[in-house]
């Protein structure tokens, strides 16, 4: 965002990616401690959790009534067929999933996902009524080359295909610098803000400036308690996809409180 753009204040997205952990019993604990410490002070702050498969059911019956949403980790693209193992979309829209994370970097790294397969499965999510959350990133060898730009460009660009402004009211995009996940890293405020912009410019200059201006771009990199407050009073910075840290109630709902107290104060 333009030092000469009005101010915009999107409103802040945690999401807690809770990866392969979460039996259902340990669900239920971790479900019922963040419940625990909700209060109306958070009310302003958008918050979704996204569990494995097998417990989006028990999920989705502990926050039934609940100003916390829920979302899928991943989906394939086809409503059924002969595809063992898969997911649907049509599937997880059913258990009451508002949200699906595509293009994770452990998705495309670990299961060779490509930008061409997650552009199919953004549109058909689309298309069901469920609201993407883009991952976008660059690794340390990419980025220690100076090729952050043109990866995060060209996923952005492939996973977006056939895309129009009307969609974006749906679309959220994260930015994973992979090099800081599950590594104990974290990019620089500075290195998170000059990131987020670019994707934001990027965004300006495929879909329009206003498309840009109005979507939510997280910071998906180690964020915790310790950096909360600091990454997500970042201009371009609205909120952020949670690893390790949305595993303790304790830990997750510090970030929910410190997005909570900087939109206090920006409304103030």
């Amino acid at each position: 965002m333009r030092e000469n753009d009005p101010k915009v204040e999107r409103q802040k997205f945690i999401c807690g990616n809770w990866k392969m952990h979460g039996t259902l019993e340990q669900t239920r604990t971790l479900l019922q401690g963040i419940l625990s410490q909700w209060n109306s002070e958070y009310s302003d702050v958008e918050v979704a959790v996204f569990p494995p498969f097998t417990a989006l059911m028990e999920a989705s019956r502990l926050l039934q009534g609940s100003a916390i949403q829920l979302g899928a980790q991943n989906a394939y693209y086809e409503d059924d067929g002969a595809f063992t193992g898969e997911v649907s979309l049509r599937m997880i829209a059913e258990l009451g999933a508002g949200f699906v994370i595509l293009g994770h970097s452990e998705r495309r790294t670990l299961f060779c996902e490509t930008d061409e397969l997650i552009n199919k499965k953004i549109e058909r999510s689309i298309a069901t009524g469920l609201m993407p959350i883009l991952c976008v990133g660059e690794s340390l060898e990419e980025r220690e080359r100076g090729a952050t730009d043109a990866v995060v460009t060209k996923q952005l660009e492939h996973s977006l295909a056939g895309l129009t402004i009307r969609h974006f009211s749906r679309i959220t995009i994260a930015y994973e610098p992979v090099w800081a996940i599950g590594t104990g890293k974290t990019a620089t405020p500075a290195q998170a803000q000059e990131s987020h912009a670019a994707i934001r410019d990027r965004i300006g200059t495929l879909f329009g400036r206003e498309t840009a201006r109005d979507l939510r771009i997280l910071y998906g990199g180690s964020l915790k308690p310790e950096n909360a407050h600091e990454l997500l009073s970042l201009p371009d910075v609205d909120g952020g996809l949670i690893g390790g840290a949305s595993l303790k109630a304790d830990s997750f709902m510090a970030i929910v409180q410190a997005a909570a107290q900087i939109t206090s104060q920006q409304q103030a």
